[in-house]
């Protein structure tokens, strides 16, 4: 199976190593990964800005990196959430571009998703001894409808204590440009969403977009909390490697 990496830009530019376990992960199942360098954003900023027109060329770019590609796997519900909801609004006016937005559509996947819904992956044999809580990102679960997969693979992990996160589906506040625009608003999210991690008294947060992760974990980091915050990916792959050694 060939699968595109989509890197997003925060993986890109602050968390590569979110993708190199995503690589390693999907090699692990056979498939053949390939990483099209001329990839950029997906224009998510601008178009939350309202600068429809300048999201609309960043988006044309990455329609052009993966218009061969058979499969497209990015480790962000929310960059994917752009692709599947908002691509096809961008070139309702451009048939030819609208027809290659849908395809892109039809083979773009988040991680966890493409685990379980196309590979039939949920149990990696992976162990992982530690508390862990789990933050299901806003555009992930409300825009992508991801809600089964990471639970899936999360429940499969050996050795693991598993902790539901109070008041789970409320937003971290980051919602990228929102943390800028509304920053005070967002300090305060951020803040609740940091105080109920440390009520579950988990030592690992783990979640499936680095934007969330990033945003609570510089909350956790300002308040001085020894919590580890890690990509559904990392945790799976540093369980895969546990699991070996075990």
């Amino acid at each position: 199976m060939r699968v595109s990496l989509f890197i997003t830009c925060l993986a890109d530019q602050l968390y590569p190593e979110v993708g190199e376990s995503v690589v390693r992960l999907l090699h692990r199942y056979g498939c053949e990964v390939d990483f099209p360098e001329v990839q950029t954003c997906c224009g998510q900023p601008a178009f939350n800005s309202g600068y429809q027109d300048e999201a609309r060329e960043v988006a044309r770019n990455l329609v052009r990196a993966f218009e061969h590609s058979d499969y497209v796997v990015t480790p962000s519900g929310s960059c994917s959430g752009m692709v599947h909801h908002y691509y096809p609004y961008l070139f309702q006016d451009e048939p030819e571009w609208k027809d290659k937005a849908d395809k892109l559509v039809a083979k773009t996947y988040e991680f966890s998703q493409f685990l379980v819904k196309v590979l039939g992956v949920s149990d990696l044999g992976a162990y992982f001894p530690e508390k862990v809580t789990y933050h299901p990102s806003c555009h992930a679960m409300r825009l992508v409808g991801i809600k089964e997969e990471p639970q899936a693979l999360l429940s499969n992990v050996q050795g693991m204590e598993f902790i539901d996160l109070p008041r789970k589906e409320d937003c971290c506040g980051f919602g990228g440009t929102f943390a800028v625009k509304m920053a005070d608003m967002s300090q305060a999210m951020v803040c609740e969403k940091a105080a109920n991690v440390c009520a579950t008294n988990a030592n690992v947060l783990v979640g499936t977009d680095m934007g969330c992760l990033m945003n609570i974990g510089g909350r956790l980091n300002k308040e001085g909390k020894p919590i580890r915050v890690l990509h559904i990916s990392q945790l799976l792959e540093e369980g895969v490697n546990n699991g070996e050694r075990k």
